[in-house]
């Protein structure tokens, strides 16, 4: 065991403590500066991985898209990278809906199309005022009545968090109220449960605090979102934060938890791989259970205070399952069309998602690396993104969670993985190492075919998967609780200790929670209590 003494100690090296660790040593590069992490990469919940089959194609397991128009930051930062690095991070637009693919909801195939054009097709008991609109904007429609005025395309982010925090219905601030309970007074249940079927996710319209939710619901789906992907991976933001971090002197120690911290006569005191850091401020960019994991050995993270500040949030389950096969079958999917020449055209399913009420939820058809459709040749699908309350269905096709992190392991050892040529050749490749349980990639081809209209499960060539709702995550996002002055909580939480340089930064605390966008966020609130500005 030794005993070392530095500047400054990162806890996580997700964006958010890679990025405070270079912008620090940008300010003062003779700063010592130790980012300690538990798992074996950098990124957090960015991870991205190529399959070995298709060497054009990068799977996003982790984070998978920016918005520009409303996400400053992530933004500013790629601008900033982009002067810095001899090869620019590049991008591409990356659809979501378009009208050709499929929902496949109550045992109907629906074309995404026909929520407007065919709307008798529509198997839910909507109200006159509800029916020929999509699901997201009845959602959108009510979220007017609850908050009036607040979809106005002219107003920013900010102006519209206002606006929610400062709002009552039915008398009640609606900080004091679930989203789900305030949404239920203004649309049918028919009409929200076609919202959380056709929506792709269950957490985003559950029961969360209502001020936060509906400027995060519109910011995300509300005022025509246009996505951008990454060309080699969203994982190389922050791998690019890491070299100019490391490049300028500073340490990433990999596989090293955190055992505890501690403060102690001034400093902060860390166990870590088996030795002991003292430092004089130390950042914890984590995300709620790994705080909660880290709380037992840490006496500040005790206090009552700071736990009242951390379990303001709820962290919220998600997976990501991708498979490869020889063709991109799905576009078979399409449909015939009659243009305005009387000729005929196939309108291919080729690009962004198809929905269902099936467990598998979201269907990616995933794009080669340069942000083009797969046509032919090996392709990929984001088989399954699924959240909340529908991962319960894969309970018993996938390891027990929490079970991996108490044995020292990021990822869990699966008991009988999907049987891949590929991976018995190349173990090491990083693909490899997110195998996905046999069980589970047959059970999902099952749903795939059904979704597709298909009698036959197309055959996987390889599989990868990835848990965010196990340790030491706890969830793929975070949501503010209700009850809860979020615009307070994080504002202290950042610095919870007036006396002391602890700080905690990470999504989970943001305005924009389950985005690179919240993660950096925070460690600007961070920075600027070091007097550094943002980018």
């Amino acid at each position: 065991m030794a005993d070392q003494q530095v500047d400054v100690a990162i806890v996580g090296a997700g964006v958010s403590g890679v990025y405070c660790g270079w912008r620090l040593l940008q300010a003062d590069s003779k700063r010592k500066i130790v980012v300690f992490e538990g798992g074996n990469h950098v990124g957090g919940r960015l991870l991205s991985v190529r399959p070995p089959d298709i060497p054009n194609m990068v799977a996003e397991l982790g984070g998978m898209r920016i918005l520009p128009a409303v996400q400053p930051l992530i933004t500013a930062l790629l601008k900033e990278l982009n002067k810095q690095l001899s090869k620019p991070i590049e991008t591409y637009p990356f659809p979501v809906d378009q009208p050709q693919n499929l929902a496949y909801l109550r045992g109907v195939y629906l074309r995404l199309s026909d929520f407007t054009n065919n709307p008798d097709k529509v198997p839910y008991r909507l109200s006159f005022v509800e029916r020929g609109n999509l699901a997201g904007s009845i959602i959108v429609n009510a979220i007017e009545q609850i908050v009036p005025g607040i979809t106005n395309p002219k107003l920013n982010e900010e102006e519209r968090r206002v606006m929610a925090r400062n709002c009552e219905f039915g008398g009640v601030p609606l900080y004091k109220q679930g989203f789900w309970n305030v949404l239920m007074r203004i649309i049918s249940n028919e009409a929200y449960q076609l919202g959380v079927d056709a929506g792709g996710y269950n957490t985003t319209l559950t029961n969360w605090n209502a001020a936060d939710a509906i400027p995060w619901y519109l910011s995300d789906f509300g005022v025509n979102p246009e996505y951008l992907g990454f060309k080699r991976g969203f994982q190389e933001v922050p791998l690019s934060v890491a070299k100019l971090f490391t490049d300028a002197g500073g340490t990433i120690r990999l596989d090293t938890p955190v055992q505890g911290v501690n403060w102690e006569n001034g400093k902060a005191t860390l166990r870590a791989g088996g030795d002991t850091i003292t430092a004089n401020a130390v950042i914890l960019a984590m995300p709620r259970r790994s705080l909660d994991l880290l709380t037992p050995a840490s006496p500040p993270l005790q206090e009552k205070e700071v736990q009242h500040l951390i379990k303001a949030v709820t962290a919220r389950p998600l997976f990501k399952l991708f498979t490869t096969y020889a063709s991109p079958w799905w576009l078979n999917a399409g449909y015939t069309t009659i243009g305005a020449d009387g000729k005929s055209k196939f309108v291919p399913v080729e690009a962004g998602r198809s929905v269902t009420d099936l467990p598998v939820r979201q269907t990616y058809y995933w794009p080669k690396d340069d942000g083009k459709p797969a046509t032919n040749g090996p392709s990929m699908l984001m088989a399954s993104y699924d959240d909340g309350t529908n991962i319960g269905f894969w309970d018993g096709l996938r390891p027990k969670r929490g079970e991996a992190w108490a044995k020292g392991r990021e990822v869990a050892e699966v008991a009988e993985p999907f049987e891949s040529p590929d991976c018995r050749k190349s173990p090491d490749l990083p693909w490899c190492t997110y195998q996905a349980p046999k069980r589970m990639v047959t059970e999902v081809a099952r749903q795939l075919g059904v979704i597709h209209g298909l009698t036959y499960a197309p055959r996987v060539r390889n599989a990868a998967f990835r848990d965010w709702g196990d340790d030491p995550f706890g969830g793929g996002w975070n949501s503010w609780n209700i009850g809860v002055k979020s615009w307070e909580v994080k504002k202290k939480i950042v610095k919870p200790f007036d006396d002391r340089d602890f700080f905690i930064c990470g999504e989970a605390y943001s305005d924009a929670q389950g985005w690179v966008e919240g993660a950096l966020r925070t460690a600007d609130m961070v920075l600027e209590k070091f007097g550094i500005k943002a980018l």
